[in-house]
């Protein structure tokens, strides 16, 4: 299907071990249906580099973020930093992250998880590049480490947003961008984000599937396994058209815009 409108998806786990037999077939699935081009995420020094490395076998097709996720904080050295900044140098890293704290499952220690968050929104505004970040039941600190930085950063997005309508209207008011997954067409989990939606102005608002994670639960067929991948981004499109009262197409330019503006695509 060609669609008037690419798509961009903005967070893809796309070096995950469950696209290791058909990763090429992914890529090439996702560009059949016009999402096009495809973010891969960084969560370690040794993801980032196999993101960059991926990305740089499709210019233009592939990009790639490089950063430390926060259940990774705990592995990271004196050399991570420099090791950040030579893959962020790549042209087809675009962004720092994934980055942030997650007091959910607490995989490191909550003092490593702030020094490392740190490190990298520093690194991210000494390079002027965006910031891909995540939180998990961690927002009060979240948001002081961010204040405590302003002005640092020009852009950032709070990935995978799930959070409650305070949070949501507190990134906003940063001047954060948001982006949005399959979450919202779980009609248990996601219930509050389809009112919440509403809420998000149109120019910070970015989609992504978070592949192989979050399938959205109202396909109409269901992928083998149950294993999501990039080709069904348009799916959370539409939910986002249907939740806002707005046309797919409006919400098609839009966030593809507010991707390419953001990542300087």
């Amino acid at each position: 299907m060609d669609r008037g409108t690419p798509l961009i998806d903005i967070g893809v786990n796309l070096m995950h071990r469950s696209f290791h037999a058909d990763r090429e077939q992914v890529v090439e699935r996702a560009a059949a249906v016009g999402i096009t081009p495809l973010i891969i995420t960084g969560t370690s020094v040794r993801s980032s580099r196999e993101a960059a490395q991926y990305a740089a076998r499709y210019p233009g097709q592939l990009y790639a973020t490089a950063g430390v996720h926060p259940h990774d904080a705990k592995s990271c050295s004196t050399d991570t930093i420099q090791q950040l900044r030579q893959l962020a140098a790549q042209p087809q890293v675009v962004s720092i992250g994934e980055c942030g704290l997650d007091y959910n499952r607490d995989f490191s220690p909550r003092d490593v998880q702030r020094r490392w968050f740190g490190e990298q929104i520093q690194l991210a505004g000494e390079l002027h590049m965006p910031l891909f970040l995540h939180e998990r039941d961690a927002h009060e600190d979240f948001v002081a480490m961010l204040r405590e930085h302003q002005g640092l950063v020009d852009k950032a997005v709070v990935h995978c947003f799930t959070g409650t309508a305070q949070e949501l209207h507190t990134y906003v008011e940063m001047g954060l961008y948001i982006g949005i997954t399959g979450w919202i067409c779980d009609e248990r989990r996601g219930k509050h984000l389809r009112e919440l939606v509403r809420d998000i102005p149109l120019d910070r608002l970015m989609i992504e599937t978070d592949a192989p994670f979050l399938t959205p639960r109202n396909l109409p067929v269901k992928p083998k396994e149950g294993r999501n991948e990039p080709m069904y981004l348009a799916h959370i499109a539409a939910t986002i058209a249907e939740c806002t009262g707005r046309s797919m197409m409006e919400i098609e330019i839009a966030t593809t815009e507010t991707a390419k503006r953001f990542f300087g695509l």
